[in-house]
């Protein structure tokens, strides 16, 4: 059974139609808000709102107990929480790795939308940027 229909079998399917529909828009806007954290006139702003949406799936994944989700949505908001109290803009050291956790919420998405398994963690993206030296 694939985590799509694992949710469904666990949950109200308008509960797991509305996480898939927000989840998926999240997920497309999160590219943009990371890329624009090199311009420092951005910085401020869409490292906010990149918390908030970290934020956003760790609430909806302990709800949904999507393990793999919980434990890369806290571990990032972590370290967005660190980032929000730094001026920017931020070093292409940091912008690649949330590009790449970026790409992880974006291979989610295609599993939750063929229905797979939810693909690994990747290791390499449990190692954090210096966030002190960004």
């Amino acid at each position: 059974m694939g985590a799509r229909r694992e949710l469904e079998a666990n949950f109200d399917f308008e509960i797991v139609d509305e996480f898939l529909e927000h989840y998926s828009m999240m997920v497309d806007i999160m590219e943009p808000l990371i890329v624009n954290l090199s311009k420092e006139n951005k910085y401020k702003d869409d490292i906010n709102e990149l918390f908030r949406i970290f934020h956003n799936l760790k609430s909806a994944s302990s709800f949904l107990k999507l393990e793999s989700m919980i434990r890369l949505s806290t571990f990032v908001e972590n370290a967005l929480e660190t980032l929000r109290n730094e001026e920017g803009p931020a070093n292409e050291e940091v912008i690649t790795w949330l590009l790449n956790i970026s790409d992880m919420f974006e291979k989610w998405n295609d599993d939750l939308k063929l229905d797979n398994e939810l693909s690994k963690i990747e290791f390499s993206l449990l190692k954090l940027p210096d966030l002190e030296k960004i």
